[in-house]
Order: C-alpha cells, then structure tokens, then sequence
C-alpha cells in the first residue's frame, strides 16, 4: 500500500492540513502526520527529509505558515515529490509570504505548490501521482471525478427548476 506523508511546522497548522488527511482516507490511502519544524527542529527535518523514501512513503505534503520553509527544505533533501501547502497563519503577511516562499523554489529542487490552505487538493494531486502506479488509486479518482462533474449538472439542473 503507498503511503504519503503529511507534515506541519505546528499544531496551529492542523485545521488546514486536515482536509489533505481527510481526502486521503476517502482514497484509501495510508498517512502517516507528523510536526517538524523547519527552524525549531531542524534535525528532525534532516531525518524526515533524507528517510522518507525508506519509510515507504510515496509523497509528501509539506504545510507551512509564515516564512514557510518547511516544504522546500524538505524538497532540498528527499527524492520524493513534495507537495507545499501555504497556510495562512496568524503570523503570516495575509498569507503571501508562505505562498511565495512554497512557489519560488530554485531550479533543481521543485515543490508542487497548491493554493492558500489548499490542503484538500493537496491530498487530490497526492492520489493522482500515486495513482499513476497504483489502479486501485486511479479508478477511485475517476469515481471521484465523475462525482464533481454529477454535482455540477445537478446543480444547473436545480437551477433550471428553480426559475
């Protein structure tokens, strides 16, 4: 079973990286969620970032808030994609600055980077890189898929009665 790995600078990250882990577990798909600091504990990000491959994980999803740091350094030291999620933290220049730090990564060191607190597309662009290997994965996405495309019609159909 693939594994993505979720990981927050703090526990103030939670209520947005949830919707990554809840996402998930509608696909199935073990997580594992962890804190590490980017700048409290450096060394746990060492070990994170050098081991997750050996770990079992598959990718990671990196939130951070503030000078958002966690994501590309982890990035900097895994060979496995690495999702960032910009959280608007309370310490957060209404939210730019973990946007850009995530986005404007250097040539060499990617980091797919999703919207402010995107957390649940996150965890969609996890499943759908997993799924590229995994069918079980891939036929769960398309159910999924064809589940928003339903509520759209749905939703114009309602309206359509409506009026």
């Amino acid at each position: 079973m693939s594994k993505v790995g979720i990981i927050m600078g703090s526990t103030s990250d939670l209520p947005v990286m949830q919707e990554a882990i809840d996402i998930l577990a509608g696909f199935d798909i073990e997580v594992e969620v962890d804190i590490v600091s980017a700048h409290r504990t450096p060394e746990k990000l060492f070990d994170y970032g050098k081991n997750a491959h050996e770990r079992g994980f598959k990718v990671i999803i990196a939130g951070a808030g503030g000078a958002a740091h966690l994501p590309g350094m982890i990035a900097s030291l895994s060979p496995l994609p690495v999702i960032g999620v910009p959280v608007k933290s309370r310490n957060s220049i209404d939210g730019w600055d973990s946007v850009l730090s995530i986005l404007q990564m250097p040539g060499g060191v990617p980091v797919a980077t999703v919207a402010l607190d995107g957390a649940k597309n996150a965890g969609i662009l996890a499943a759908q890189i997993i799924g590229t290997a995994d069918k079980c994965v891939l036929d769960k996405i398309i159910t999924y898929k064809e589940g928003l495309k339903q509520k759209v019609i749905e939703g114009a159909k309602n309206l359509r009665n409506h009026n």
